[in-house]
């Protein structure tokens, strides 16, 4: 009974959807207040409903009823409970109304706030997300309904989950990525509101959104930084980024996001880029669209995937083609409506100088643009190639490595250079004066800590180690001189927001960097009692035990880890056996550091005893992620400071 009201819950709330879609309209057009402020109703009852839908599966999950096909297919009667709970988001209906279910909450967030802004603004965004959930519910229900039975029989028992899966990060990945996937949707329809009211108004539409997509920019940054530390530890080879298709899915929004944020910047202090500002909102949600297309038409193969039913690849691409074809219609017809204007509404004022802030961030975007083309061809040209010769191609890191490194090496060199200059005009001398001594800092120390700690200078050390020390000197030069001016509190929440992202981007390079050039990779035949070395550590094979989880029957592995004579870490590796399913699992030990990790991956026994060993060094690794942290944390701050 549980199911079928969480079915009937998702049919009310798709009605609710096409309701927000007509009623608040013909209110527009008919200037009727009543029938706009039905908006807000409307998405209130429908994120009630959709919430109502997601624990009804949540409570088939827990209750392992199996009679419900999806239930059956992702879940297993000695499953732990809290994979249960991850379950929900495991395959593709679930992970769909999941995403539907996020969508409600950012609409009913916006529904909201909207009280400060004009009715008829706020009721044009309204009804622009009310149309992307109507088409999200229909394609629900119509072909990806999650609480279709097994009738008149069901399976006593389910085929259990992925057991690539069944991990904590999985708890966390999915909603925290979709949330930043479905945060796009909201500057997507301020951008349309904005056109679609282009003729007749002048209203400060980008001071408004840029709350928004800082937000969802914080969210999506999260949730790349947990599935690469996921795949980091979870899959045992070592890397924390593949160029994998679906990976690129939400780098590219990623990529598009921070031009948006930088171009709002200008919209809003001076009035100008608003045609791009508009266009990169499009393509931000355009390319979240497309993140969700791939993974579920069946065109990738992934690790990351879910579906593989071209029918339902179909109608999502049908959709994308409706809402951004539609949307970019529109811009071409009401973006000549959207004059550049300065920040005192004059139009001598929206003049761009050569040696100015806003030069430095149209170029970034420009970059940045161009940049995410490069991965959306590499990504795509597999499916192009195949589709018309019928042969496989494979596009991997050489092409994104040799293509997309050299577009973004100028927006970080620009990054210090946007903060520290001024909004208008610039002698190019004054920028020179104020960066010359960070730049000579940056080239020494980016040769010099190379050789005093591995003894061997290359060019692309230098490069991103000069480029992150440049950034992280350049932004501590910018809090320096804000703090002198404002007093330590005196800083707005926007500025610390700058400060603590540019200053994550600079970890992050360096993180990168360090890892890419200094990891140290090992694939070994072993026995127990053997020790070998890596780096400077000794890492002694101490033995092999079998052991037996709730669904799951295995070998662990005991290594000893020492240097000098210190034992520095006990890792254990295991080797799994998933037996509903006869699937085999590795899971990783690691002895984490803030310098370095030590990683092994025990792999299949050789006979005699012996088994294969990957062991990996991996240098400021974790620098990565907490590079991405930091890059998060500004953008909440900047979200909670506009808000404020």
């Amino acid at each position: 009974m549980i199911p079928e009201l969480g079915h009937f819950a998702l049919i009310l709330a798709l009605c609710l959807a096409g309701l927000q879609c007509v009623l608040p309209c013909a209110g527009i057009f008919k200037k009727n207040q009543a029938w706009m402020q039905t908006a807000r109703s409307l998405v209130l009852g429908q994120c009630f409903f959709i919430t109502l839908s997601f624990l009804c599966l949540g409570y088939a999950f827990v209750q392992d009823d199996f009679s419900v096909a999806y239930v059956a297919q992702s879940s297993n009667a000695s499953l732990p409970w809290i994979y249960k709970i991850s379950g929900i988001w495991s395959g593709h209906e679930g992970s769909l109304l999941l995403w539907v279910f996020l969508l409600s909450v950012w609409m009913l967030a916006v529904s909201l706030d909207s009280r400060r802004l004009p009715l008829i603004f706020s009721t044009r965004v309204l009804v622009v997300l009310g149309m992307i959930a109507f088409g999200f519910l229909l394609f629900l229900w119509a072909t990806s309904n999650p609480f279709a039975r097994f009738l008149p029989l069901s399976p006593i028992d389910g085929r259990d989950l992925n057991p690539i899966l069944q991990d904590p990060g999985l708890i966390f990945h999915p909603p925290v990525l979709y949330m930043g996937y479905v945060g796009f949707s909201v500057p997507f329809a301020f951008a349309v509101s904005a056109l679609w009211g282009a003729r007749t108004e002048e209203l400060p539409w980008a001071k408004w959104m840029r709350s928004w997509v800082l937000a969802a920019f914080g969210f999506l940054t999260i949730g790349i930084a947990l599935g690469s530390w996921w795949a980091y530890y979870e899959l045992g080879w070592g890397g924390w980024w593949f160029w994998d298709p679906v990976e690129n899915a939400s780098f590219m929004p990623w990529i598009v996001g921070i031009a948006l944020i930088h171009s709002l910047m200008v919209s809003d202090k001076r009035g100008i880029f608003q045609s791009w500002t508009i266009l990169l909102s499009i393509i931000a949600f355009a390319l979240s669209l497309l993140g969700t297309f791939l993974v579920r038409s069946g065109i990738l193969t992934s690790v990351h995937a879910f579906a593989n039913d071209p029918k339902r690849g179909v109608f999502l691409l049908g959709f994308l083609l409706l809402v951004i074809g539609g949307a970019l219609a529109l811009y071409a017809v009401r973006a000549g409506l959207l004059p550049p204007r300065g920040a005192r509404g004059r139009n001598d004022d929206a003049k761009i100088e050569l040696f100015s802030r806003e030069t430095a961030i149209l170029v970034s975007t420009v970059f940045l643009l161009v940049g995410c083309a490069t991965v959306l061809l590499g990504t795509l040209f597999p499916l192009i190639y195949d589709a018309f010769t019928g042969q496989k191609l494979s596009v991997g890191f050489p092409y994104f490595n040799a293509v997309f490194i050299p577009l973004i090496i100028p927006v970080l060199v620009l990054i210090p250079l946007g903060p520290l200059s001024k909004w208008g005009h610039n002698a190019c001398r004054d920028i020179l004066k104020k960066i010359k001594i960070e730049f000579i800092v940056s080239l020494v120390l980016a040769m010099l800590l190379p050789w005093i700690f591995a003894k061997t200078v290359s060019m692309g050390v230098v490069l991103g180690l000069g480029l992150g020390i440049w950034i992280g000197l350049g932004t501590f030069k910018s809090a320096f001189d804000k703090i002198r001016q404002k007093g330590f509190w005196g800083l707005s929440k926007g500025a610390w927001g700058m400060i603590s992202a540019h200053g994550g981007m600079a970890i992050l390079v360096i993180g990168v960097t360090l890892v890419s050039y200094y990891h140290v990779e090992r694939d070994l035949r072993i026995k127990p009692h053997q020790v070998l070395e890596i780096a400077d550590y000794q890492i002694l094979f101490q033995s092999i035990e079998p052991i037996e989880g709730s669904n799951y029957i295995g070998s662990r592995g005991y290594f000893l880890v020492s240097k000098q004579g210190k034992q520095v870490a006990d890792l254990r590796p295991e080797k799994r056996t998933f037996v509903a399913q006869g699937i085999k699992m590795t899971e990783t030990a690691i002895d984490p550091g803030m310098f370095r990790d030590i990683y092994i991956s025990l792999g299949d026994p050789l006979g005699g005893g012996s088994w294969s060993v990957r062991i990996y060094y991996k240098p400021f690794v974790r620098w990565i992620w907490a590079g991405g942290l930091l890059i998060a944390l500004g953008s909440f701050l900047g979200a909670w400071g506009r808000r404020k």
